[in-house]
């Protein structure tokens, strides 16, 4: 009975991770978007972010590893990583963002000063919802759980 039990755990874990496996979120670059949208226009999610935001990594961790999340942005968006204290220059319309230093090892990016200014400031995480058009239709200030976060995206489309 023993062996019987360790068999189902283990094949359980194996099936679980398989299926986990097999729906990755597609994400995209700028260049990448800019591209694709010339022929499949869709609209594009920026989830802005910086590297020491915890509430920014948790909604990695979260909400974009959700199966309904990645399944309904991948079919219906293109998706951006956006790190807001990002230096290297970015392409994107035909212009080229830069990032602004503010201090002696602090500042940001000027395409997510673009797209995450909210009320004259950034908050992260920030995720922008670009329109097919390429304009700003939402603004998601915090951190959204998968479900939130789906039923917004849901009433996007």
């Amino acid at each position: 009975m023993k062996k019987y039990f360790i068999l189902l755990v283990f094949f359980g874990c194996i099936s679980s991770f398989a299926q986990k496996k097999g729906l990755l979120l597609k994400t995209y670059t700028f260049k990448e978007v800019e591209k694709k949208m010339k022929q499949t226009p869709k609209p594009i999610v920026v989830f802005n972010y910086t590297d020491w935001c915890k509430i920014c990594f948790g909604m990695k961790q979260t909400t974009f590893n959700n199966s309904n999340v990645i399944a309904l942005l991948n079919k219906h968006f293109y998706f951006i990583k956006l790190n807001g204290e990002e230096k290297k220059d970015i392409r994107f319309l035909g212009n080229i963002f830069k990032y602004l230093p503010s201090g002696s090892n602090t500042g940001v990016h000027e395409l997510t000063k673009a797209l995450a200014t909210n009320h004259k400031k950034i908050a992260y995480p920030t995720t922008t919802i670009l329109n097919s058009n390429l304009e700003i239709d939402a603004q998601l200030v915090g951190f959204y759980n998968s479900k939130k976060f789906r039923k917004v995206l849901e009433k996007l489309l």
